[in-house]
């Protein structure tokens, strides 16, 4: 199975569901009109399907492709194994791993409806490295540092 982008998510409100869209840009600061972009090491985040699908299961409901805020959807790779440092190529864009997992945060739209969430032990943030266009089905290609 190749290591692919599934969905491209983006919101403009942290905290909340991402919608899936035809592509998403990397720019310096993260993904173009999404909420979580700056001048931090999490301007992108990333959920494997096989993570979403562990959860759905759990909980007894399909949770769709953005409902645990992930800017991309993955197919193929670990991603909770990666380590800081390592580098994501996509398409033309090229992302650097700054995090595995992160804090919830309590009251958050995603907990309340979703009823759990799995982004603090498997999902990944990353910063931009080479800017770009991502989307759905494209190749991701992963290089340990």
């Amino acid at each position: 199975m190749d290591n692919r982008v599934l969905s491209v998510n983006i919101s403009d409100k942290k905290g909340t569901i991402k919608q899936p869209v035809d592509y998403i840009e990397l720019f310096g600061l993260g993904v173009k009109n999404d909420a979580h972009s700056g001048k931090w090491r999490r301007q992108v985040s990333l959920l494997a399907k096989e993570s979403i699908e562990k959860s759905s299961k759990a909980i007894g409901r399909e949770i769709k492709f953005g409902e645990f805020a992930e800017n991309i959807t993955t197919e193929g790779i670990v991603l909770y194994k990666t380590k800081p440092g390592d580098r994501l190529i996509i398409g033309d864009t090229e992302l650097e791993i700054t995090q595995i997992g992160k804090r919830c945060h309590t009251g958050c739209e995603i907990f309340s409806l979703v009823g759990n969430c799995v982004m603090p032990t498997e999902g990944i943030f990353a910063r931009v490295i080479k800017q770009g266009i991502i989307k759905s089905g494209d190749k991701i290609y992963y290089f340990n540092r």
